[in-house]
Order: C-alpha cells, then sequence, then structure tokens
C-alpha cells in the first residue's frame, strides 16, 4: 500500500484559507496528484487543507473523508524561553530541546514534565491510534512496531494536512521521537510525501519512505516555494527569525 501525505498550500491563517500563490500551487498539485490512481482521500478539517484538497478533488470528481485527527497537531505548551504565552508544542529553540536527551527518545518525548503540562501526549495518541485504525480498514493492523499484512494490497491513500500532523504520523510510522523530524526536516507548502510497504516475509510490513516534501510540480510550473515552516539561513537575513 501507498501512503502519500500532503501539506496544505500557502496558507492565509487569518482567514484559514490560502493566500493567492496557495492557489496557484494547489492547482499545479491538482495536475500531479490527479495523475494517480486513488483508493480514498482523507482531508483535515481545517479550511487551508480543505481549500488544498478542494482543486483535485474537483478535478478527479472524488469526495474525501474530514477526519478531525488529521487537523493541525493542536496542543500549546510553555516553551523553556517564553514563558508569558503558550506555543505550539514543537516551536522551540535548539538548543533548549536538544539539551534534554529524552527528547530524541521515540517514547520519553512525550513524558516530559512541558509536554505532560500541555496534553501533547494525549493528542499524540489521539493522532496516531486514529491513525492505526485506518490503516488496519485498509488491510495493514498495527503488530508492535511494525504491521500485520492481513490484506496486502497496492491501493494508495491520500491525506491532505499539516506538517506538524504530518511529522506526527511519520514518526508513529518509523518509530522515531517527532520532535527530530520537527525540526531537521521541512515541507514547504504542497509538498508530498510518499510511503509505501515493503512485505519482506508474508504478513510482516514495514512503510518505508521513498520521498519527503516532494515539490516537483511546482517546479515544473515555474512556481517558487513558499518559505513557510522554515527559518533563517543565516541569523544576518531578513528571514523569519522566530
Amino acid at each position: 500500500m501507498k501512503l502519500v501525505i500532503i501539506r496544505h498550500g500557502d496558507p492565509d491563517y487569518e482567514k484559514d484559507s490560502l493566500t493567492e500563490k496557495g492557489w496557484r500551487e494547489a492547482k499545479l498539485l491538482a495536475e500531479r496528484i490527479s495523475k494517480l490512481e486513488v483508493k480514498d482521500f482523507y482531508v483535515s478539517p481545517l479550511g487551508r487543507a480543505k481549500d488544498t484538497a478542494s482543486l483535485t478533488l474537483q478535478k478527479m470528481g472524488r469526495t474525501a473523508t474530514e477526519c478531525d485527527w488529521l487537523r493541525e497537531f493542536p496542543p500549546q505548551i510553555f516553551r523553556p524561553d517564553v514563558e508569558d504565552r503558550r506555543i505550539i508544542a514543537w516551536d522551540w529553540l535548539p538548543e533548549d530541546w536538544t539539551a534534554d536527551a529524552r527528547y530524541f527518545d521515540r517514547n520519553a518525548w512525550c513524558q516530559t514534565e512541558i509536554m505532560k503540562e500541555g496534553g501533547v501526549d494525549k493528542a499524540y495518541r489521539y493522532v496516531t491510534e486514529n491513525l492505526d485504525k485506518l490503516l488496519e480498514e485498509h488491510g495493514y493492523v498495527r503488530d508492535g512496531e511494525i504491521y500485520r499484512a492481513v490484506h496486502a494490497n497496492r491501493d494508495t491513500i491520500v491525506f491532505f494536512c499539516h506538517f506538524g500532523l504530518e511529522c506526527v504520523l511519520l514518526s508513529h510510522l518509523m518509530n522515531v521521537s517527532p520532535m527530530i523530524l520537527w525540526h531537521h526536516a521541512c515541507a514547504a507548502p504542497t509538498a508530498v510525501t510518499t510511503l509505501v510497504t515493503e512485505e519482506r516475509r508474508q504478513g510482516k510490513a514495514v512503510f518505508r519512505m521513498s520521498s519527503f516534501g516532494d515539490i516537483s510540480h511546482l517546479y515544473v510550473g515555474n512556481e517558487e516555494p513558499s518559505f513557510q515552516a522554515r527559518f533563517c539561513e543565516t541569523f544576518d537575513s531578513d528571514e523569519r527569525h522566530d
């Protein structure tokens, strides 16, 4: 089975929709995804993801199942260097989270005092348990660190969601801490990530990532990728610092 995880287009967060650039990105994305044979589509309930999906669905004459657990990963925490307000759970300064080895551990990262206070552990279980329920419906049952292929298939399913949430899905499928993905990977708007099952022994499957954050459809359409999800390349630049 193939999983295709797509981040929404360049966002207008105030309107929970897309910018003009985001709509152009979504149109180019639709040209790409419409060439696939897709078994089922799933979409976040948030407007920016639904708007991104809409052009693909319209082009293909399809509909998508809306899943609450695909919304952007919602918990907020008190970051160590910002005590007067809550911030999304993965927006940390590298020098702070890397100083605690627990954040590299796939089991310990959400058991720290900061994460538990923000309800991150519960939110993570909510997302990953629902992901496993969906995969079970498609024939793959979680069994420890791998999946039992009770109905092995070559179906393709597509998720339209968000960068933070995507990293949660990937961390569960790859058995790693999402902190590593949140901070060392970047999926630009409309980026496409693909995972394919490997069943080297009958009935035992893992999901292997064949591509992450692919935006080749933007380059085909001469559309520059958005800077969203990134911070400044060098400190002396005028790019986003915080």
